[in-house]
């Protein structure tokens, strides 16, 4: 065999077998010098040699040796200090270890008190019955059909004559409930609307236009002598701000925002606040009268895009507000496009004894928000650049920014309602705007979604004491290179498809109607959702073509790409730690011990000690065998220091787990390190030559 270290006197003075103490072990030789005279003594061995006086030469020779034994002192007090610390680095080391474990487990069960209040707070906020009275409302008002004409509902408009029948049939009979089923007068209805009994009309629906003016696009010059007129898509530079028609009411007059709503986002564009606005009356007659006249009157014009119905409700039984907004574009390609927005909301927020339960849970949010903040501030004032090497410390900077916009959000939108609402709910023969209060609640439970999103996310942070988890992450962040140079290659080809199913297909099938839409068919047509009828009737050649060549190229060869380098990185990673290569879960031992110290201490399972005796008289047990079996005392206690020896080693060099800081070796662990590497060397020496005698034996048979 092969040797791999051997010691000599040169490079390890020092060096020698396990059982024999450094004190006992002679000193080194100097290179040239006879006998045993060593480093120490090399003056005094060339004195000794010199001829000349014997006082001179006894003076010289006793100044030489208590130099010599000043300079064993020296290094006997350096080998001391060397090995006091190391003990004091390890003990640092250990102690720090415990320290940033203790530090880590404190800051998730923080974290978890944190993430715990900001579900109650969110779910606070979410109240079951809003899904049942927007359901409640959109049946009434999107659902209910013309009377004699069951397919004509607002979700079904396409003309001008079929939005006149929807005004006149179902949002009249929808708005104005004056009766009981039976034909009783309501009670109590103090001159306002309850529809289906329990939603009180808060003030009077309003109906609003905007226009564009004529020549906003231009006729070509063949054309001209058919048309003069032209009226293009709205824009803000193309919206008609002149008077029209019977010029006496405010229907027929434009007039500005007076409310701070946000514009509308709409099919076919942004549309400002203004325009030509009517209210309608608290009469049901009076408001049919009004419908009539205006469709008489032709107040929807060529030049119309849009046409806004706004009203607000209040179910005091839930303590709800209800917004609604029913929309009808009209395209200058002709028609009607219809949309509409139904917001139920909780305006009076601070009502029973749960609400103010979710108040105290806001302002303990806001104290968590301060402390993290505090925290995170120190770190940055600590670790100054190096934080932000740290992609969790950049999701703990966007997490604390999304609840400082979120409180934001919340403290503005609470003033507003404080300032508003009383005087919206004082004006009962006028519009009340509550539109803008409901946009600010949608914009703040958005932001709150995200924050609480990002929230959970920040979880993985702390996962590394539980093995599955870190595999998880692990792969992923082992993949993210590779996912990335697939991803590139995915969506050339990707948008590559959407582009050709845009142009060819966009004219006539509705899931290519625009680019976007083209993106968000493809993406179904992988998910199994497609409408292959469609593609082939808009084009009977090049369709089949560009949905097989889809299918195949992206969902056979792309996505099982991208799933075997995910595959595979999940092997490897699993390989590694299988041989040890994984990360370090002190936490998780952590949490592990303190679960059993916790059943110790209720007696359900048996303390460490008694287990540690069993095997102490295990071990007893083995030894008393191998006495029996014929092995001697000495080769008995040799086997058991070597077997310590092994797994104290074992225990500190060859873990299964990686540590995370820097362990420097001493100049003693070297040593120690480097003699068992000699005991492991005689060992396999010693089983070669006894493997050589059987083979000799067997041979010799």
């Amino acid at each position: 065999m092969t040797t791999i270290f051997k010691p000599t006197a040169r490079l390890f003075p020092e060096v020698g077998p396990p059982h024999q103490t450094p004190a006992a072990r002679s000193p080194p030789r100097a290179k040239g010098l006879p006998g045993s005279c060593g480093a120490a003594a090399l003056t005094t061995c060339r004195v000794a040699s010199r001829p000349g006086g014997a006082g001179g030469s006894r003076r010289r020779q006793s100044r030489a040796a208590r130099a010599a034994r000043l300079a064993r002192k020296r290094r006997g007090l350096r080998r001391t200090n060397g090995r006091c610390s190391a003990g004091a680095s390890k003990h640092k080391l250990h102690y720090r270890k415990e320290v940033e474990i203790t530090t880590t487990l404190q800051e998730l069960l923080l974290y978890f008190i944190f993430l715990i209040n900001l579900c109650i707070l969110t779910f606070g906020m979410v109240n079951p019955h809003m899904y049942y009275l927007n359901k409640v409302m959109s049946s009434l008002f999107l659902d209910t059909s013309v009377p004699g004409e069951e397919r004509t509902n607002f979700k079904s408009i396409r003309s001008v004559t079929d939005f006149w029948k929807f005004m006149e049939g179902p949002l009249l009979e929808g708005l104005y409930w004056d009766s009981w089923y039976n034909n009783q007068q309501l009670y109590n209805l103090k001159n306002s609307s309850r529809i289906y009994y329990e939603n009180i009309l808060l003030g009077v629906p309003r109906v609003r236009q905007l226009k564009v003016r004529n020549n906003t696009c231009k006729v070509y010059s063949s054309f001209q002598s058919l048309m003069s007129e032209c009226y293009g898509k709205y824009t803000s530079a193309n919206e008609d701000l002149s008077n029209f028609g019977l010029q006496i009411n405010t229907e027929w007059r434009y007039s500005t925002s007076n409310t701070n709503s946000p514009w509308h986002w709409g099919f076919l564009g942004v549309y400002r606040n203004g325009g030509y606005i009517f209210t309608l009356s608290k009469s049901k007659s009076e408001t049919k009268n009004k419908f009539i006249d205006l469709r008489l009157n032709s107040w929807i014009t060529r030049g119309t895009r849009v046409i806004f119905i706004d009203f607000s409700l209040y179910n005091a039984n839930v303590n709800l507000f209800c917004i609604i907004r029913l929309v009808a574009e009209f395209p200058a390609t002709g028609g009607i496009l219809t949309s509409w927005q139904f917001y139920s909301v909780k305006l009076l927020r601070y009502v029973s004894y749960y609400d103010y339960f979710i108040a105290s849970c806001e302002i303990t949010f806001c104290i968590f928000l301060f402390v993290f903040t505090t925290q995170e501030v120190k770190k940055i004032k600590e670790f100054k650049s190096a934080y932000f090497k740290s992609i969790w410390n950049w999701l703990e900077l966007l997490l604390l920014l999304l609840c400082f916009v979120a409180v934001s959000f919340n403290t503005y939108y609470n003033v507003q309602i404080f300032l508003l609402l009383g005087q919206l709910l004082k004006s009962t023969e006028k519009y009340s705007d509550f539109y803008f209060l409901a946009c600010w609640h949608i914009y703040y439970n958005n932001m709150i979604a995200i924050t609480i999103f990002f929230a959970w996310i920040k979880i993985f942070k702390f996962i590394s004491f539980n093995k599955t988890m870190s595999q998880l992450s692990s792969t992923l962040s082992r993949c993210i290179k590779d996912i990335v140079g697939f991803a590139i290659m995915f969506f050339i080809i990707f948008f590559a498809y959407a582009q050709l199913g845009f142009l060819v297909f966009g004219s006539q099938v509705d899931d290519f109607s625009t680019f976007q839409n083209s993106i968000f068919a493809q993406f179904r047509i992988v998910l199994g959702d497609f409408n292959f009828a469609g593609i082939q009737q808009a084009n009977p050649i090049l369709g089949p073509i560009y949905f097989i060549t889809f299918i195949f190229f992206v969902f056979f060869v792309l996505l099982n790409m991208f799933l075997a380098i995910i595959n595979d990185t999940y092997s490897e990673v699993k390989a590694d730690y299988s041989i040890g290569r994984r990360p370090d879960f002190e936490l998780g031992k952590m949490i592990k011990q303190s679960y059993k110290n916790v059943l110790e201490k209720f007696r359900l399972k048996k303390a460490q000690k008694d287990e540690d005796k069993k095997t102490s008289k295990g071990s007893g047990d083995l030894a008393e065998q191998a006495g029996r079996e014929g092995f001697d005392e000495n080769e008995i206690q040799k086997a058991e220091q070597m077997k310590k020896w092994k797994e104290r080693l074992e225990k500190k060099y060859y873990s299964m787990e990686i540590q995370d800081d820097y362990q420097p070796v001493t100049q003693e662990e070297f040593r120690e390190l480097f003699l068992y590497a000699v005991e492991l060397e005689k060992e396999l020496h010693y089983i070669n030559l006894k493997l050589n005698q059987v083979v000799r034996k067997v041979s010799a048979l």
